[in-house]
């Protein structure tokens, strides 16, 4: 069933004092999967005493890179203890975000020997896009690109609304990287104009986001974990509950 593939990621629900009722209002909503960040491994053993409190799994995390810098396996044992499968840096410090190409490069050979470490301990690891990494550099290259290229083992966890924030075709980057988008963000953009309280992001389904061409390319690049995310959701559980009916509704392909 899809329903067994769709996870909410909890950056999603931050606005909601407390880990438990975050996770609380996920399980209300019908979820079995939420999606951890950063923030929320200061007690590893609290989060996994309340997932299984209310009954989630977490398949899949976002952890930064400097947590990676300071012990890569030492933080994939961690993640393996909570039965997180899959290891995501979700992006870039702020000051490596307008790198020339030469620091993209060794962005790309950093997170390979990152990938190495933790896939030496069992898990997966993969990056996340946000859109800074679809503008081209001055020698026509783009920074996602050299990623992928210098660190070639690497999955991807392809957030589609943000390709189309860097004007590129998610369609397109998930063809081209096809066998490698193991997870997918899943999130909507509203119509120019609407939603300026939520940064013009929309509850998935509800926004201007082609699924029914997006999804079968998902399938076909080898997503596995539809992750439903909005970064500025005005209503957590409006935003939980119509993205998952709307994603669960969609057939198994």
């Amino acid at each position: 069933m899809l329903r067994d593939k769709i996870s909410l990621q909890l950056y999603s629900a931050r606005a909601i004092d407390g880990l438990d009722a975050q996770l609380a209002l996920a399980q209300k909503c019908g979820f079995t999967n939420v999606e951890p960040w950063g923030g929320l491994f200061a007690d590893p053993a609290q989060l996994k005493e309340l997932l299984a409190k209310r009954q989630l799994k977490a398949p899949s995390a976002h952890i930064g890179l400097e947590r990676l810098r300071a012990d890569a396996a030492g933080t994939a044992k961690m993640f393996r203890g909570l039965g997180i499968d899959f290891l995501i840096a979700p992006a870039p410090p702020p000051d490596q975000r307008e790198m020339d190409r030469a620091g993209w490069q060794a962005l790309g050979r950093e997170l390979h020997a990152h990938g190495k470490a933790v896939t030496g301990e069992g898990l997966r690891f993969g990056w996340h896009n946000h859109h800074w990494e679809f503008k081209a550099l001055p020698d026509g290259s783009r920074p996602f690109d050299i990623l992928m290229n210098e660190a070639p083992d690497m999955a991807w966890e392809a957030d589609l609304a943000w390709i189309v924030r860097g004007n590129a075709d998610p369609i397109a980057e998930l063809a081209r990287y096809s066998g490698r988008a193991i997870a997918a963000h899943v999130k909507d953009l509203a119509k120019a104009g609407e939603a300026l309280d939520e940064d013009g992001w929309a509850d998935a389904g509800h926004g201007t986001m082609d699924w029914a061409k997006l999804y079968p390319a998902m399938v076909k690049a080898g997503v596995q974990l539809f992750v439903l995310e909005h970064d500025k959701p005005s209503d957590v559980e409006r935003f939980a509950s119509r993205s998952l009916a709307q994603v669960a509704s969609w057939p198994t392909l």
